[in-house]
Order: C-alpha cells, then sequence, then structure tokens
C-alpha cells in the first residue's frame, strides 16, 4: 500500500477544513488515504458546528495515519497561534499556515507522504504575515530548491490547461511573454504528460495570443515573432507541438481531441476554458518539482465558510490526481 497523501491546513478561516471533512466522509469514493497538517481541535470543533459525524484523531507520524483513515480523519498536529472564526481570518495564524505546508513538503520528500494536497491560502493574510512569495507555487519551489522549474497546470477530466505567464496583469503578460518562457513550458509539460500522466506520445497545442492567432500579422506580429519560433524550437526538441492556433477554436470538443494539453499564453486564456468545462473538479498541478503536489482550483471562500455550504469535489478530485500522479512516477523508467 502507498503512503498517505498529506493535505495542509490551508486558511483556517476559510473552506478548508470543511472541505477536507466532507472528503473524508466520502472517503470510499476511490479516495486514497489521507491525512490532514492541521489543528485537531479546529477540526473537531468545526465537525460539531457542522453536525458532521467526523471522528478527528491526532497521529504521531504520517505512517500511523493509514491504520486510522478507515475509522477516522488522522491529523498530525499542527497548532494555531490563535482561535479563528470562519470567515475571519488572523494574521497570527500565517507561521502555522507556512508551516503545515513546509510541513508537507518534507513528508513527500522523504517518502513518508506519496504527495501533498495545498488547501487555499489568502495571500493577502500570508503578505501581512511575513510571507514573501507570490503563492504556494513559488514558496514550493523555494523550498525543494528548483526554483525557476515550476509550472502550473490545471487540469480536469476534459482539458489540460498551461499558462505560459499567470498571476500579472494582461498588459505585463503581453510585454513579458518570450520565446524562451513558451519553449521552458512546453518542454516541462511534455514530460510531466510522460512521466505524470502516463501518455507516451503527448500532443500540445499552443494557443496564439492575438484573435485568429494575429491573421499573418493583421492583428499583432506575437505570434510571427515569439510564438511560432517557440512552437519550431520545440518541435526540433522531439515535441509534437502545433500552433499558433487561434485561441477561440481550440476549445471545443472535436478540437480538444486532438491535444493532450494547451500551453496558453496568459492566465485567463487558460482558466476561462478550463474553469466553464469543469468549475466544480478543476485541479491545480506543480509540474517541474520532484514532489507531486495538486491543489483544488478554487480559494479560500470566506463567505460561505463554516456553513458547511462549500463544494469538496475540487480537494476529491486533487486526492486522486495526486495518487495517480505519485503512482505513475514509481512505474516510470528514468
Amino acid at each position: 500500500m502507498p503512503p498517505p497523501v498529506a493535505v495542509t491546513m490551508g486558511e483556517p478561516a476559510g473552506i478548508g477544513g470543511e472541505i477536507t471533512l466532507k472528503a473524508w466522509l466520502r472517503r470510499s469514493e476511490n479516495l486514497p488515504a489521507f491525512f490532514a497538517i492541521d489543528d485537531p481541535s479546529r477540526l473537531q470543533a468545526l465537525a460539531r458546528r457542522l453536525g458532521w459525524d467526523v471522528p478527528v484523531v491526532a497521529v504521531d507520524s504520517a505512517a500511523d495515519a493509514t491504520a486510522v483513515f478507515d475509522r477516522a480523519l488522522p491529523v498530525l498536529t499542527q497548532p494555531l497561534a490563535e482561535s479563528v472564526e470562519p470567515g475571519r481570518p488572523a494574521i497570527a495564524n500565517a507561521a502555522s499556515i507556512r508551516a503545515s505546508i513546509a510541513r508537507a513538503v518534507e513528508l513527500a520528500q522523504d517518502g513518508q507522504a506519496s504527495a501533498m494536497v495545498t488547501n487555499p491560502i489568502h495571500k493577502g493574510v500570508m503578505y501581512q504575515g511575513g510571507f514573501h512569495f507570490p503563492g504556494h507555487t513559488e514558496f514550493l519551489a523555494h523550498l525543494v530548491e528548483c526554483q525557476g522549474d515550476e509550472v502550473m497546470m490545471l487540469a480536469c477530466r476534459t482539458l489540460r490547461v498551461v499558462p505560459v505567464t499567470i498571476h500579472v496583469g494582461l498588459a505585463e503578460a503581453i510585454r513579458t511573454l518570450t520565446s524562451d518562457a513558451i519553449v521552458a513550458a512546453g518542454l516541462a509539460t511534455d514530460e510531466a504528460l510522460r512521466r505524470d500522466f502516463a501518455i507516451a506520445n503527448p500532443r500540445l497545442a499552443v494557443a496564439g495570443l492575438n484573435p485568429h492567432a494575429g491573421e499573418d500579422g493583421a492583428m499583432g506580429r506575437e505570434e510571427i515573432d515569439i510564438i511560432a519560433p517557440a512552437v519550431a524550437e520545440l518541435r526540433a526538441a522531439g515535441v509534437d507541438a502545433t500552433g499558433p492556433l487561434p485561441p477561440d477554436t481550440m476549445f471545443h470538443a472535436a478540437a480538444r481531441a486532438g491535444y493532450d494539453a494547451a500551453l496558453c499564453m496568459y492566465h485567463d486564456q487558460a482558466l476561462i476554458p478550463l474553469k466553464t468545462l469543469g468549475f466544480d473538479e478543476g485541479v491545480n498541478v506543480t509540474l517541474g518539482l520532484p514532489i507531486v503536489r495538486t491543489s483544488p482550483d478554487h480559494g479560500t471562500a470566506f463567505a460561505i465558510a463554516g456553513t458547511g455550504q462549500a463544494n469538496e469535489t475540487s480537494l476529491m478530485e486533487a486526492l486522486r490526481l495526486a495518487a495517480t500522479i505519485a503512482a505513475n512516477r514509481q512505474g516510470h523508467a528514468p
């Protein structure tokens, strides 16, 4: 039996705790064994508040979690600095949130956890608490000492997308888009599809930036000067890449059948089709790390935290995908 999956605390005033509890209640639905790195008293109080029969058991190690999982939610204790009410984050807890992530990384690195799934954090709270990274992805790359290799993929059952530029404004995304960045994202995606998704011959569709993929320069030269040279370089490196393609015709069902992942030029070009096709089941996957990390593709949802309304589907999909990737890596020949 593989080691269990570590699930981080996330922002304790958000919905991470309740979707973790709900996922455990649905553990028989093809979920891998998992454990939370959290404050057990917080999760117990949350379960009582919501009227859910979720026994919470503190464990001393990840190895103990598998034996407990069928009858209780195992929790490796990460105390909070300050008690918290749903929807009301406390800056004092930023260090506990960060420690939960770091501990999950350590357990994944030494094989005690097969993978890690991160519950959503609130970046504003983390920044005020002394967090100096743009988000989870960059912090994880720092912890495993592979800064610059990390690539964000979003996946649902019918689509995988990789944005080349991520959390920057649209004007900045256009200004900073380079052939080198496209090539780096394409190579990382090709390798991940082979190793993590067990696709022997991956096919990449590369989106254009402008309407109609620039229409031969009539609507911009980025396709000619930046994207097409990157596609040519990827193909020369052995990657089955096609493009630049008109973005408005890439995401209908027949088009999606022709590729395994879409390389997109900016954040919303990737996330709008992904969330349209699989809003509740989207998963964030960090490519390029030596450990397996996935995350639900949503935020902290303070407005509904503590009400029991949060949808646990994305977390469940993140757990399933994390376990699948971990198993694929075990069977992948280096």
